[in-house]
């Protein structure tokens, strides 16, 4: 098939004129390619003739005057014409090549450390809520809009063209199958807020259980998967392979053997959030956690982070010590961990690893997501063998209180020893080091 775009080509908008570039890739509604202007290079979405109606150019219309929620989404910039070419596409950022798409994930070409994955899930649910608070419907949460850096964990979001209103009905985009709400799968609901919701919470637990929550058993007994087999699994009657009461699901060994694996190792309070999602959650749309509820939740994982001696990450769980007295078991090694030094704030504990970093998110609730500015992080006493300490990276002094009663003021870019029993002062955070 013919290329809608010629290299070298001149597109217009009304900000600047672009030089076509390399042809990116092609979807379902049109082709990507690389977009030359007069300073720095962009991305151009050209869209296939059929596509290119009045309604989409009245959406793109009116993102380009909303804006994006932040910089993370590659969003429409400008509408672009040309003069030999009929239609019109529209200018996004460029995506740069560290990136890869959520689907390298699921097939392990991209193997990302927990504590990556868990920064990834954060910086995309905060995305998605940042959009859903200007009242904003993305209507296809899948794996094909969510790229990932899978060393530093930061994530983009693409295809953002199809992002409406909630009030304004888009019957174009229904969704990406496996990951409608069960609602829009049976032909009640048209997608919204609360089915995004859904999709999310299907794309997170493929994420961290490198399977879907509905493909078990009966799953794997369906011997033609057609599209009445599909609407009953995912709409009619639904069944998460980990439902506490309807256990006719549960993954099969040797057929879905990442749900196995990958369920054992995270704690009890994140499963849980899961369970809800996928059991009540299925049937009733106010039952789903909200985004806010889910970065509670992964702040807290990534807060429970934890290194067992044979180098495996693993992740503190409070159900399980509590109620068995005992530490759990290195899912890769079968050791017992042994708990790190770790710092309470309030009702949240942090586990202090060798290679541990605060940020204020962390340890106050409700506090805009943010990497980039460190309060402090573990460090090692430079001369003293074993001896760690925390190291002020903020703008205030903070006041350490010692078992003895001992005050000590610790300025930026000093450190105070991780002992026993010490309170630290961090500005308006009160934190005690437990070892």
């Amino acid at each position: 098939m013919k290329a809608l775009l010629s290299r070298g080509q001149r597109i217009t908008g009304a900000k600047q004129t672009y030089r076509v570039g390399a042809f990116l890739g092609s979807g379902g509604q049109g082709e990507v390619y690389e977009a030359i202007g007069p300073t720095k290079s962009y991305a151009i979405k050209w869209y296939f003739g059929p596509m290119a109606t009045p309604e989409q150019k009245r959406i793109l219309e009116k993102l380009v005057a909303i804006g994006p929620p932040n910089n993370r989404f590659l969003w429409p910039l400008e509408i672009v014409t040309s003069p030999s070419v009929k239609g019109f596409g529209y200018i996004m950022p460029i995506r740069s090549k560290r990136y890869k798409s959520i689907v390298d994930l699921m097939k392990r070409k991209a193997e990302p450390s927990f504590y990556t994955l868990i920064i990834s899930a954060i910086q995309m649910v905060d995305c998605f809520d940042r959009l859903h608070k200007k009242g904003l419907c993305y209507r296809d949460i899948s794996f094909g809009n969510v790229f990932f850096d899978d060393r530093t964990g930061d994530v983009l979001i693409c295809d953002n063209d199809n992002i409406t209103s909630e009030k304004e009905p888009n019957k174009s985009v229904l969704g990406t199958p496996r990951f409608m709400a069960p609602e829009i799968v049976r032909g009640d609901k048209m997608p919204d807020i609360k089915t995004d919701l859904f999709s999310l919470s299907v794309l997170l637990f493929y994420m961290f259980m490198i399977h879907h929550p509905l493909e078990g058993k009966l799953e794997a007994s369906i011997k033609c998967f057609d599209l009445p087999a599909m609407k009953r699994l995912y709409g009619d009657r639904p069944v998460f392979i980990y439902d506490p009461i309807m256990r006719s699901n549960r993954p099969v060994e040797g057929l879905h053997d990442n749900a196995i694996a990958f369920w054992k190792v995270y704690p009890e309070f994140f499963k849980d959030a899961f369970t809800q999602n996928f059991t009540k959650g299925l049937r009733n749309r106010d039952s789903r956690l909200l985004e806010e509820q889910w970065l509670k939740l992964l702040i807290r994982l990534k807060n429970g982070l934890m290194f067992c001696t044979c180098g495996a990450e693993n992740f503190y769980d409070h159900t399980h010590l509590s109620t068995s007295g005992l530490a759990k078991e290195c899912w890769a090694c079968g050791k017992k961990l042994e708990l790190p030094a770790r710092m309470r704030v309030g009702s949240a504990v942090v586990m202090l690893n060798f290679n541990t970093k605060l940020y204020a998110h962390q340890l106050i609730e409700k506090q805009e997501i943010d990497f980039k500015h460190i309060l402090g992080m573990v460090t090692k006493h430079p001369t003293q063998v074993g001896v760690w300490g925390l190291k002020n990276m903020s703008s205030d002094t903070w006041q350490v209180t010692t078992k003895t009663g001992r005050l000590q003021s610790v300025p930026h870019g000093k450190s105070c020893t991780l002992d026993d029993g010490i309170q630290i002062q961090m500005g308006q955070i009160s934190a005690q080091i437990k070892r």
